[in-house]
């Protein structure tokens, strides 16, 4: 999955997407990325319980 930074309003964002030709990336600033981080394992998690 590409990854790339970007800016927003001077702060810096990262930007992920499925493939090169996404339309609708995710983009998120460091405290939303800090936040995953803090709670990695719950979201891994709730991926496991939903996927099988």
């Amino acid at each position: 999955m590409p990854v790339e930074l970007e800016e927003y309003f001077g702060n810096p964002i990262i930007v992920l997407k499925r493939d090169k030709n996404d339309n609708y990336p995710f983009r998120f600033g460091l405290r939303k990325a800090q936040l995953i981080l803090d709670n990695i394992d719950g979201i891994k998690k709730f991926v496991k319980e939903k996927t099988g």
